[in-house]
């Protein structure tokens, strides 16, 4: 038996380097098995027409190994035979090929909007565990190895909706694979969905809301630059549109455009409604009818008063120079940060906990259907009481105890107090110059 290290160059895996051969055993000029340092279990390395072909024995002891090689030498020898043998590729250049075709049918409006996500996972979890492996040798075994180094990465089980996503998205890899010859549709193992179970969302209580926009507000004016305060200032309407429609922030929030505002109005009362054109489901249920809170009316104003020259076909939430920022959230963040809000028993608070608030709220007010509540979120009721079903009870209180404690009337955050104070006469006004801006241009 000959006993060598290869030398292996490779990227560090985070504080995890690649897989080495540790120890090989020569069956054949065309034929040996061997060891990596992270596997238990041999490999074959087998020569057919010329090229080098690996894969996994799935023995622990050499003798079967060994045996278990023989074995495929004769399979690859007969695809071979009959010219169905592939000539495979590294998982790298399959998975950079895949993104690439993503990326182009994104641009060209075409592709799935998971694609983004689906390339963002390929980037940070798959290809830096895989990277120069041959795309024929990953198989159950290894997957189940990169099962376990994800957990490392995550710091605990992730959830069964990302482990679809990145099922998904290895599904992609592998059928690129497929589809230029460098695997046969045969050697795609299967994919494990095997999650962490459903958990609660994290959400904020009333008061919690409260304080995070005061944290936000009091960084807007202690702001040094102005494109920083100007940052933290969309931030606040930003988080006024969540909290009270239930729009998904990301690709929902940020594709809104002026002209998708529209408003019913009678006298000194006004409702909001907004056209949710792009985002996770619009694919799937198509463009939806949300049905504002009212509380989002000063936000609303000061949009107005900042962009006088708006145009329907302008983007909602941009700076004053007509740029978007990616900054948002980084900024809402160092917000509950400072004010011990970030961490929730159910789970780091985002922006988008925001949306987990205004459904929590929705259904623990018990004045909404979860019929009608599905259709305003663009989820499904299952959904929700998969992920809210904690809250189902509350909604049902009086039933439940016989007891009515009455409902308080939820306090209306008005960052510059005013819009909402103002008297009857005032709005009346205010309404109906909407409305004629509305008829002028095409947008409130």
């Amino acid at each position: 038996m000959n006993i060598l290290l290869c030398k292996f160059f490779a990227k560090p895996l985070q504080n995890q380097t690649m897989s080495k051969q540790v120890e090989r055993h020569d069956i054949s000029d065309e034929l040996y098995v061997y060891l990596q340092d992270n596997s238990k279990r041999w490999y074959a390395r087998i020569k057919v027409a010329g090229k080098w072909h690996s894969k996994a024995t799935k023995q622990k002891e050499k003798e079967k190994a060994i045996g278990m090689a023989y074995r495929l030498q004769m399979e690859y020898q007969f695809m071979a035979d009959r010219n169905i043998l592939v000539s495979t590729k590294r998982f790298r250049d399959v998975a950079e090929k895949a993104i690439i075709n993503m990326q182009e049918a994104l641009d060209n409006e075409t592709g799935a909007l998971n694609y983004k996500t689906y390339i963002q996972v390929l980037r940070k979890y798959h290809i830096p565990f895989f990277d120069r492996i041959y795309i024929t040798s990953i198989d159950s075994e290894k997957l189940r190895e990169f099962d376990k180094w994800r957990i490392e990465q995550f710091q605990r089980v992730p959830a069964k909706s990302t482990l679809l996503n990145h099922n998904a998205a290895m599904q992609l890899v592998f059928k690129e694979a497929v589809d230029h010859k460098w695997m046969l549709a045969a050697q795609v193992p299967p994919l494990s969905t095997k999650g962490a179970g459903s958990q609660r969302r994290a959400h904020f209580s009333h008061e919690e809301y409260e304080r995070a926009f005061d944290a936000v507000l009091a960084l807007e004016q202690n702001s040094i630059r102005e494109k920083t305060r100007q940052i933290r200032e969309l931030l606040l309407d930003y988080m006024e549109f969540a909290v009270n429609t239930g729009i998904r922030p990301g690709t929902e929030m940020e594709s809104l455009t002026w002209g998708d505002i529209n408003i019913d109005t009678n006298e000194h009362n006004i409702i909001f409604y907004i056209t949710v054109r792009k985002g996770k489901t619009v694919k799937h249920t198509g463009i939806r009818e949300v049905v504002c809170r009212d509380e989002i009316f000063s936000s609303v104003q000061s949009l107005r008063e900042r962009f006088p020259n708006r145009k329907p076909s302008d983007k909602l939430f941009k700076l004053a120079d007509g740029t978007s920022s990616k900054e948002l959230g980084k900024a809402f963040e160092k917000a509950i940060s400072e004010i011990g809000l970030k961490s929730s028993p159910h789970g780091v608070r985002t922006l988008y906990s925001l949306r987990h608030t205004y459904i929590t709220w929705q259904l623990m007010s018990g004045n909404v259907s979860m019929e009608v509540l599905a259709k305003q979120c663009g989820t499904s009721i299952a959904m929700i009481e998969q992920h809210y079903s904690h809250v189902t009870p509350k909604m049902y209180s009086k039933e439940l105890s016989g007891v009515d404690l009455g409902k308080e009337k939820t306090k209306v955050k008005d960052k510059k107090a005013s819009g909402s104070k103002q008297n009857e006469a005032r709005l009346t006004e205010l309404f109906k110059e909407w409305q004629a801006s509305y008829k002028r241009r095409g947008c409130i």
